[in-house]
């Protein structure tokens, strides 16, 4: 989320993605970084142990996600 929100500050366009894991934990930072509304994505959860296919996988489900997510303000 830092990375996120130092991006947006910038007037970058940025999304988080991060596994379903930490999505309390995103939506924590983004608010204690000041940026509440900062965009992120969530894939399944584990992602540590995925195989390449696996992990191209998740990729695949969310891209569409991101897309839109870089192309909509807010």
């Amino acid at each position: 989320m830092h990375d996120t929100v130092y991006f947006e500050i910038e007037k970058k366009p940025a999304v988080a993605i991060a596994s379903t894991e930490f999505g309390d934990a995103a939506k924590t930072q983004a608010r204690a970084l000041g940026m509440p509304d900062a965009r992120y994505l969530l894939v399944p959860h584990p992602i540590q142990d995925a195989t390449g296919d696996q992990i191209r996988e998740k990729a695949d489900a969310i891209v569409d996600d991101v897309i839109a997510a870089l192309s909509n303000k807010g």
